[in-house]
């Protein structure tokens, strides 16, 4: 444990230069006084770390010092560093572990990537803890080439051509600026701005992707965390939403979760169904979307939602008795 503390404590002279006792003892959560120990420790052990008297005074390492981390590719330490971004530290009580491997990951980069991959880590966003988003359990693909595009027009600062299929809509190519990437439930979206409106696409509905050579129109620094919790917060409490009380079978769970927006509550019925609070973009796509479940789903509420799946199925089974007799009567000729 004191081995991967003392290790930490040389990455963040290495990164960061001159600091003082009291800052180290903050990033490696120890108190000032393990933190003098520790210096103590690598003096005796030959590491060329020094202290600074005065004001502005504090520890560093002689300039050239350098630890090695061997064996690992820029998109490997980019992986590492996209894993340790949004609330995944929290994680189990792994927060010192994972900003220690954070740290020795960019330290191992070559200088002329550190500044990439650094800023790389703000334009990801893994699995954000929010109640506003559906649960998800699997997986959704999107083809290696049209990620690959997305990724890099991301990380460069590009703008982006999407192919996009909307819910219900006409695939159309839709000139973008990507801010960032966000994965919630195994879901992907990416954060763009498109004419300088917000805008967000669902990952699995980009059919095709093409990175530009002209530089996107965003921020230089992001808050992706901040940034997706107002866009759904926005998104669920705009325009004609609705939220419908559903019962489904446990079957046909993930068919009903594909089609909504998001499920702030599920819990078990008593008969062995599920009943879930759902949102929808609209009346009419909620209608459709528990269409598709036939008998395998009960809207519960509003009852407008009822009443109309009522009257759905009312004209189907009048449309199909029309037709049997004129079957009956062509079946006589």
């Amino acid at each position: 444990m004191r081995a991967d503390r003392l290790v930490s404590l040389v990455l963040l002279l290495r990164q960061r230069g001159r600091l003082t006792a009291d800052t180290l003892a903050r990033e490696l959560e120890v108190s000032t006084r393990t933190v003098l120990r520790d210096i103590e420790a690598l003096s005796a052990a030959g590491v060329p770390v020094y202290a600074e008297r005065g004001r502005h005074g504090g520890f560093a390492l002689l300039p050239g010092f350098r630890t090695e981390l061997t064996g690992l590719n820029h998109d490997e330490a980019l992986a590492l560093l996209a894993a340790g971004s949004g609330r995944g530290e929290q994680v189990f009580g792994l927060g010192p572990a994972l900003a220690s491997a954070r740290r020795k990951v960019v330290d191992a980069l070559p200088e002329s990537h550190r500044a990439t991959a650094s800023d790389a880590a703000q334009r990801f966003l893994v699995d954000p803890e929010t109640d506003l988003l559906s649960r998800r359990l699997v997986t959704e693909e999107v083809p290696d080439t049209t990620m690959i595009e997305v990724r890099r027009a991301v990380l460069a600062g590009r703008k982006l051509r999407i192919h996009y299929a909307a819910t219900g809509q006409t695939p159309q190519w839709r000139t973008v600026d990507p801010i960032g990437l966000v994965t919630v439930r195994d879901r992907g979206y990416l954060l763009a701005t498109r004419s300088g409106a917000d805008r967000t696409y669902r990952l699995s509905r980009v059919l095709a992707a093409e990175e530009l050579p002209e530089t996107a129109q965003r921020p230089n620094r992001v808050d992706l965390d901040r940034i997706w919790r107002e866009r759904s917060a926005q998104f669920l409490s705009g325009g004609d939403h609705i939220t419908v009380l559903v019962r489904v079978n446990p079957a046909r769970r993930e068919d009903l979760l594909d089609t909504a927006l998001a499920v702030r509550a599920e819990e078990p019925d008593a008969d062995g169904w599920l009943r879930l609070e759902v949102t929808y973009q609209d009346p009419r796509h909620a209608e459709w979307a528990l269409w598709q479940l036939g008998m395998d789903a009960e809207a519960l509420a509003p009852q407008s939602l009822r009443t109309s799946l009522r009257n759905r199925a009312a004209a189907i089974v009048t449309r199909y008795a029309d037709s049997s007799r004129e079957a009956v009567q062509v079946g006589k000729a």
